[in-house]
């Protein structure tokens, strides 16, 4: 990983991207260094992932509540204040929100 200098990072100047799930809407707003990826991620109202991810992540929830499922097993309820982490290929997991949830989270080579 690069040696990343002291910076600000202003998330309204951070434009928001749209990605569809399997029902609602995700919007994020990325910050790429290097091999780091940071982003604050939106759900909408019933959100459903479309894919079951591999990759690894730290996830801080910011707002509201969610429910991560694990490919076959048990789902966990994540609230304001809560989070995970899971390094890359150790579980099959998806996301789903009813109410809708803003997240911090983390990612990049470092999980591989």
């Amino acid at each position: 990983m690069n040696n990343i200098p002291f910076q600000g990072i202003d998330w309204d100047s951070i434009p928001k991207t749209e990605h569809k799930g399997e029902t609602g809407i995700s919007y994020w707003q990325t910050l790429q260094l290097g091999g780091l990826r940071i982003r604050i991620v939106e759900y909408s109202k019933g959100y459903l992932a479309d894919h079951w991810c591999q990759k690894g992540h730290i996830v801080y929830c910011l707002e509201g509540e969610f429910i991560v499922q694990l490919e076959g097993r048990e789902k966990t309820t994540l609230a304001e204040g809560m989070g995970y982490v899971v390094s890359d290929n150790l579980s099959s997991h998806r996301s789903y929100s009813k109410e809708g949830v803003k997240l911090l989270i983390v990612d990049g080579e470092f999980l591989g």
